[in-house]
């Protein structure tokens, strides 16, 4: 670990630049620039699941922490490249006093050449993330709307404030379920006449998953808010009976059909590393992820 105090974007890049040559790798081989703007509070955990993801997609991960009520105005940091850390780089940048407002340029000189660039915010996102400073670096912005107080209305300001490249994570928490639910349909199923999917009370996965099902089937979904874990259920109604996929501890579901035997299929939910690297595979806009948001109710 590098520790530098009172320093600049410019002198953290030629850090880690010495420290790569040192370890006799001057040619990084990252494939992206990861910039997560997070507090102290949920820093540690959004950059260790970026640390994790970069096993799968190598990448130069910068944090920001902006501490505004430091009376100091100045720039500390934290950087590892490769050993322990994985194969990545890592800087956890501590943006103190008036720097706190200006992340931007810190940011630009630790941008990787001829890379594409990712925004995260794990917390608090801006209204507009493609208007942000640090959002009009990125080609792709992930947001997290489980961390806001109201995380279905959090959706809503997503939708208003919607570019091209934005996508949030209670999207990419949908990935199992809608892999899951599109296999029922690989064998003949009787016309659906209507759905409900039931689920912790305000969690944005599940309003997500009701207007996808409703914009696949072309049915009326219902929600229904229960203590979750997460999703706990899907049933649509056929003219043949109930299709059903109940996951009450959160872990695996039971699926039931007509004519079928039940059956036991594993669905856990899934850890922030993996959510991210999934959310790295690709990143050109999301086209459903945007259909969907669009057709989430709204006020």
């Amino acid at each position: 670990m590098i520790r530098l105090e009172g320093t600049s974007g410019s002198e953290i890049a030629t850090a880690i630049t010495r420290e790569r040559h040192r370890m006799g790798s001057p040619t990084t081989g990252m494939v992206l620039t990861m910039l997560i703007l997070a507090d102290e509070s949920c820093q540690s955990d959004a950059t260790a699941a970026a640390v994790t993801a970069a096993r799968l997609h190598p990448m130069r991960i910068v944090t920001f922490v902006p501490r505004p009520q430091d009376r100091d105005t100045r720039l500390d940091a934290e950087i590892s490249v490769g050993g322990d850390e994985g194969p990545g780089e890592v800087a956890v940048l501590r943006l103190r006093g008036l720097l706190a407002e200006h992340a931007n340029s810190v940011a630009v000189p630790l941008l990787l050449p001829d890379t594409p660039v990712v925004a995260y915010w794990p917390a608090a996102a801006p209204d507009v993330p493609g208007d942000d400073p640090i959002g009009r670096h990125a080609q792709r912005r992930i947001t997290d709307a489980a961390a806001a107080v109201d995380p279905v209305r959090a959706l809503q300001v997503r939708r208003r404030g919607y570019q091209a490249g934005d996508t949030d994570l209670a999207w990419s928490r949908l990935t199992p379920w809608r892999s899951l639910l599109a296999t029922l349909f690989d064998a003949p199923v009787p016309r659906v006449q209507d759905g409900q999917v039931s689920g912790e009370s305000d969690d944005a996965s599940v309003a997500l998953l009701a207007t996808w099902l409703e914009q696949s089937l072309r049915v009326p979904v219902r929600v229904e808010w229960n203590q979750g874990p997460g999703i706990t259920s899907v049933c649509l109604q056929t003219r043949s009976g109930q299709v059903r996929v109940d996951r009450p501890d959160g872990y695996s579901a039971e699926l039931s059909r007509p004519g079928s035997a039940q059956a036991q299929v594993a669905l856990p939910r899934r850890d922030l590393a993996a959510l991210l690297a999934e959310e790295l595979r690709r990143l050109d806009p999301d086209e459903a992820y945007q259909r969907v948001l669009e057709g989430v109710p709204h006020d």
